[in-house]
């Protein structure tokens, strides 16, 4: 698929972040788009901004869905066919993810398991309801948003990972193995797995909000301890991200600040993301890294499995990759 005018395009988790730009960029270039998000209000503001950057004959409308429900994807998929007046799409961009319940130990289960079903099952029901749509385009693409946590099952020493990692680990997993399904069963059908690193979106806001957090000045104490447990807080003190004897208010400030900077000082932004994805479709690339940190870890990663969670030799080794220096 070398360019995407006149196709239509799926596109979930469009509320926000990358995408938001995928159904902007789409549009523009004369993709007609149904995109998807929790966020009523969000996901209608992407339709209403991405069409007034798009050709006339573009049609781009905007649906309320939680991915992570089986009925509401299939609604979703429904309510498409009906008010694009088509038998099939030509590109599905399984995007919508959230984090949250870092531990298996000792986040709640209910927050671990939703964070799980949103990115996982998220992936899986729209792959499910959508396989048939993209079938009858005869020149379809499913593409399925993994992450560098998709590899590497960690953010850094003293930061567990482990829902969200498991469902991109899950979405790497079950993407590469449709590469064979596909040639095997629906060549007419090919897939794409985006593995991105740090880019700059509002997915820590969104992950509070999708857990019924709300925003850090909306959050209880308890809520508070749950997120910034004693010992979490006691490290960021020795770290002086807080003062001591930090108070409630003093860890909101800190969580709203962390939010903020994870999406203002990001070196990738979310339009720069969407860009490199659609190019990769465009170039019929099966695997998508995103931003140069993606590309060292992975190369780091390869150049040492064993070495993956020693974050000493790791980080020396990302070093050599990114120098040039090493040898393997």
């Amino acid at each position: 698929m070398s360019e995407f005018a006149d196709k239509l395009a799926v596109v979930t988790g469009g509320g926000s972040g990358m995408g938001r730009e995928l159904v902007r960029q789409l549009a523009a270039e004369g993709c007609s788009v149904a995109a998807c998000d929790w966020n009523v209000e969000a996901v209608g503001e992407t339709a209403a901004t991405a069409r007034t950057g798009a050709p006339d004959d573009v049609l781009v409308t905007g649906h309320t869905c939680d991915v992570s429900d089986e009925q509401q994807v299939v609604r979703f998929r429904d309510e498409l066919v009906q008010r694009h007046s088509t038998d099939h799409v030509d590109l599905v961009f399984c995007n919508a993810g959230i984090g949250g319940a870092p531990s298996f130990v000792k986040s709640p289960r209910a927050e671990w398991e939703r964070t799980f079903a949103v990115n996982w099952w998220g992936v899986y029901y729209c792959a499910r309801a959508f396989m048939p749509l993209l079938i009858a385009s005869g020149d379809g693409v499913l593409v399925n948003t993994s992450s560098v946590n998709g590899f590497w099952a960690s953010i850094g020493p003293g930061a567990p990972n482990t829902a969200y990692a498991t469902s991109k680990f899950a979405i790497r997993g079950f993407t590469e193995a449709l590469i064979e399904d596909l040639r095997t069963n629906a060549p007419q059908v090919r897939v794409a797995l985006v593995m991105p690193g740090h880019v700059g979106t509002d997915i820590i806001a969104n992950s509070w909000r999708a857990h019924g957090q709300g925003s850090p000045e909306e959050m209880s104490d308890d809520q508070l301890e749950e997120l910034v447990p004693a010992s979490a807080r006691a490290r960021l003190i020795e770290a002086g991200a807080l003062p001591p004897g930090a108070s409630a208010d003093d860890v909101r400030r800190l969580l709203s600040r962390m939010a903020t900077d994870f999406r203002d000082k990001a070196q990738l932004t979310a339009a720069d993301a969407a860009t490199i994805i659609l190019d990769g479709v465009r170039s019929g690339a099966w695997r998508i890294l995103v931003g140069k940190d993606a590309e060292t870890l992975d190369a780091a990663i390869r150049a040492d499995p064993d070495g993956a969670y020693d974050y000493p030799k790791l980080a020396k080794v990302a070093a050599e990759v990114r120098s040039g220096s090493h040898n393997e």
